[in-house]
């Protein structure tokens, strides 16, 4: 191995979809494994490979001081530092040593972006600690007030004075995260950029762990280079959040705030009644959702006394209202409208489809069409990649709900190596998301309401649990899944996103009679975990499996063969050393909101996952990882 320096990199070469060398200044480097990791000329580097890489360069303050005769002899290395970093957190700044002088670096300014096209050219030769691409100008005056701050934190700095300044380029990415794993296109192809030394170590770790191993032992689904949507690696998007997250940097946020802009990039059909129905939206993955209604509010006029949530404190009342309360309640006495058009879906078709999802899950997809599925995707070692439902419509189609842009990435490049290995067994996966849209229609009266517009049989036999056919609801073509992830009665209701407000409206209109509503996120939270239901990403991750996770059942005993099998059959019969727990607070108000530790007998033994009051159970709920020794009732 040898490392090439002052060596321009001009080119990726492939081959059938892989890397197969670097071009340089040198000449060609061949290579069937290449990694990105080149800070902020990552988004340059990629598109020499066609790869878009969602990072913007900005520009960030730093300076040293002259030096301070409280520090001299503190540390022998002319560079080194004998104290801790220091944060002020409130204004911005952090403070480090260089020998006899402090550095500070300052995010109190305005955001920087660069234009990379107009940055310096500095040869090999004359490159130096203050001549670099990476090295602008300082401007003092931006600099200004955070010198006046830092005087005011340490006064020994009065005495002192700025020596040397620059503004230094790093990367932001739209949500502050690193950007790590395989190019879904250019296998081989690795990205290993946005990293800072604040997690370094831990990126170089997982990324050495990622190409020995083949995965990570920590779960990346926060940091995968796939995890945005298209439209959030668009150039505008990219700038406009990168910056936002670098004015946020120091900000305390709270787990449920939303970016104020860009809003309103993806909205489901049933957007403009949500509107008239005054909803309150938050975002994810740049849609719209609504979390409660203000015209439910009334509701609470209503709603019994042993539904009424306690009041909450400040923090946790944020981005809450207890108007939630009353639409858990007509879920479970009558009939709610959920939209869940921002849950991810797939079409997998072909006469490989069967073969691809039989490998690729944990279930027994091989069923008469109208089965659905509820199944996992599994790492190798038997770590939770995703879960999905699996609805099989026809003998070579199947409609997937998944959780992210990384799941729809993964099965499709494992469709397109099966495809090319055996063109008899060819398979395509499609985005269908933006195309289709979901009402979950729920609750004791729900069977009424689709009744009075529909003339199909929706009857227990007619579509049984986890079952799905194809029926009509006012003329409107609509595939109707007998799933519930709130656990009341009802169905999931698909149909294109051109017939999508009709639908809206003729449920609506249909179940004035019955008590129907519109409910929110808030409401469906707190009632999935009532039910026990998990939230991937949240309650279980790749660095969890399948049986601790209380998920054992998903696990078909005649797929042997799928990813993840072998090593599954190995943790089966070893006894669980931690386990996915419901807890209940015993005063009935305080309330968590996910990550908070869990003290069992005066020690730190696990942490919460998610959390919400149930209404229904007249409690605050919170799932959290605990040994597995830990009994009902220990304190």
């Amino acid at each position: 191995m040898a490392y090439l320096g002052s060596t321009t990199v001009t080119g990726v070469t492939q081959s059938a979809g892989r890397v197969t060398g670097v071009e340089t200044s040198a000449g060609v480097i061949p290579a069937d494994i290449g990694v990105s990791c080149a800070g902020f000329w990552g988004r340059e580097l990629g598109k020499l490979a066609g790869l878009d890489v969602p990072l913007l360069p900005l520009a960030h303050q730093y300076v040293r001081t002259t030096p301070l005769n409280g520090l001299r002899g503190a540390d022998t290395l002319p560079n080194g530092a004998s104290k801790p970093i220091l944060r002020y957190q409130d204004r911005d700044l952090y403070f480090r040593e260089h020998g006899d002088r402090i550095g500070i670096g300052s995010y109190a300014h305005k955001p920087m972006p660069v234009d990379m096209g107009n940055l310096p050219a500095v040869d090999a030769e004359h490159m130096s600690d203050h001549r670099m691409p990476s090295r602008l100008d300082f401007t003092p005056e931006d600099f200004a007030s955070s010198w006046e701050d830092s005087q005011d934190l340490l006064p020994a700095l009065r005495a002192a004075r700025i020596d040397d300044g620059f503004n230094g380029i790093f990367s932001f990415t739209p949500d502050g995260g690193p950007l790590m794993g395989e190019a879904p296109d250019v296998g081989g192809l690795f990205v290993a950029e946005a990293v800072w030394v604040t997690h370094s170590a831990g990126v170089a770790k997982a990324m050495a762990e990622l190409l020995i191993e083949g995965q990570s032992r920590t779960d990346l689904h926060g940091c995968e280079l796939t995890r945005f949507e298209e439209v959030q690696t668009s150039d505008a998007y990219v700038r406009e959040t990168a910056q936002q997250n670098f004015v946020e940097i120091y900000d305390i946020l709270h787990p449920l705030q939303p970016r104020t802009s860009p809003r309103d990039l993806r909205v489901s059909p049933f957007n403009v009644r949500q509107k008239e129905l005054g909803a309150f939206f938050l975002e994810s993955a740049g849609w719209e959702r609504p979390h409660w209604f203000e015209a439910n509010r009334g509701l609470l006029e209503t709603l019994p006394a042993e539904w009424q949530a306690p009041d909450r404190d400040e923090w946790s009342a944020r981005f809450s209202s207890p108007i939630s309360a009353a639409e858990a309640w007509r879920t479970r006495t009558a009939a709610a409208l959920y939209d869940m058009t921002p849950l991810k879906r797939l079409s997998v078709t072909g006469p490989g489809a069967l073969t691809l999802l039989q490998r690729l899950s944990t279930g027994n997809i091989a069923k008469k069409p109208g089965a659905v599925t509820y199944c996992l995707l599994l790492n190798d070692d038997a770590g939770i990649r995703s879960d999905v439902t699996v609805a099989r419509l026809e003998e070579e189609l199947f409609q997937l709900g998944v959780n992210s842009n990384v799941n729809f990435d993964y099965l499709r490049v494992h469709a397109r190596k099966q495809s090319a290995a055996d063109p008899a067994q060819w398979v395509h996966v499609s985005d269908i998301t933006g195309s289709t849209c979901c009402i979950g229609l729920w609750g004791p009266l729900a069977r009424e309401v689709i009744g009075k517009v529909s003339s199909d049989d929706l009857s227990n036999e007619g579509l049984k649990y986890f079952r799905t056919k194809q029926i009509s609801v006012g003329g409107i073509p609509v595939t109707a899944m007998r799933l519930s992830y709130v656990g009341e009665l009802g169905r999931e209701l698909y149909t294109t996103a051109d017939h999508g407000l009709k639908l809206w409206d003729l449920l609506f209109d249909a179940g004035q009679e019955h008590g129907i509503i519109a409910a929110g996120r808030g409401a469906f939270n707190s009632l999935r975990l009532e039910k026990g239901y998990r939230l991937w990403g949240t309650d279980m991750t790749s660095e969890h499996h399948p049986y601790e996770s209380g998920l054992g059942f998903s696990i078909a005993k005649d797929n042997a063969g799928s990813v993840g099998a072998k090593a599954l059959a190995t943790r089966k019969d070893q006894p669980a050393t931690r386990a996915l727990r419901c807890l209940t607070i015993d005063d009935g108000t305080s309330m968590v909101l996910g990550k908070e530790p869990v003290y069992v007998s005066g020690e730190a033994a696990g942490y919460v996952t998610s959390a919400a009051y149930g209404y229904s159970v007249q409690k605050p709920i919170a799932y959290a990882w605990l040994p597995a020794t830990v009994g009902i009732g220990d304190p």
